[in-house]
């Protein structure tokens, strides 16, 4: 049994910088590939980021490419999700979650992954 602890969330005005943290106990984190989703109020769950389960290899959404950048520390127990140039667009809950499979790639679809975090709020004001 995993359990996902996010952390860093907070408000920052746009255009600027925040880093989210997850951190998984329980399991042996460092052989699933990891990601991050979003939700916002009245969205859908979105992707945001995942990253095999060695850290070299990242796959972004879209809407955040070039401005966030995936990690992760496998003697940590550790994901992150650096997040730059904020706009107003990316306030939702941020929510770190970790692949069903041992090994493999990062997927963008959420049923890919087991075990999920409580999530995090980050507001990004104008």
């Amino acid at each position: 049994q995993g359990q996902l602890v996010e952390s860093g969330g907070g408000l920052v005005q746009a255009g600027g910088s925040l880093r989210l943290s997850c951190t998984l106990s329980g399991r042996t984190f460092n052989l699933y590939p990891a990601g991050w989703f979003r939700q916002a109020p009245g969205k859908d769950r979105e992707f945001v980021a995942t990253i095999n389960w060695r850290g070299d290899t990242t796959q972004y959404a879209d809407s955040v490419k070039g401005r966030f950048t995936i990690s992760r520390d496998n003697a940590k127990n550790t994901v992150y999700l650096q997040m730059s140039s904020l706009k107003t667009d990316d306030t939702a809950a941020y929510y770190c979650a970790t692949n069903r499979r041992a090994f493999g790639s990062g997927s963008p679809i959420p049923e890919k992954y087991e075990y999920w975090g409580q999530g995090t709020q980050v507001t990004v004001s104008s």
